[in-house]
């Protein structure tokens, strides 16, 4: 039952992006331009993706556990420490170079190019080292 339910999750997830052009790095460059042809509509996208979390937030504080597992999984870190501004840092450049993140990136395998798959394959590599690096 999880792994159907992470399978109607991605499928709706990735549909979300699609729908909403995240998967169109020429789309999320124009957001990130602010002094050039800057569209503004992707805001809405990341309010929406906001509210949706809030609320999931909001009921499970109000259960006891969730439906398919023994216990929830929230984070409760909130040291910002040295690596996580190098990752947040190397994310943003990254971004903001080819206008793709791993989310959406992921869901344009429906639409291969070879620059995606050269993003795909960098951002592989890129998590293989950083975790080489960080149990080093």
């Amino acid at each position: 039952m999880k792994n159907l339910v992470a399978l109607v999750c991605g499928i709706l997830f990735g549909a979300g992006l699609n729908i909403s052009q995240m998967t169109d790095p020429q789309k999320v460059l124009n957001f990130l331009d602010l002094s050039g042809q800057w569209d503004p509509s992707l805001i809405l996208v990341m309010g929406g993706a906001l509210v949706v979390s809030a609320l999931g937030f909001m009921i499970s504080k109000k259960l006891r556990k969730p439906l398919l597992s023994d216990e929830f999984s929230i984070p409760n870190k909130s040291e910002i420490t040295k690596p996580l501004i190098i990752g947040a840092v190397l994310f943003g450049f990254g971004w903001g170079l080819v206008g793709l993140c791993p989310g959406p990136a992921v869901a344009s395998l429906a639409m291969p190019s070879i620059e995606l798959i050269f993003f795909l394959v960098s951002m592989f590599l890129g998590m293989f080292i950083g975790k080489k690096l960080k149990t080093a």
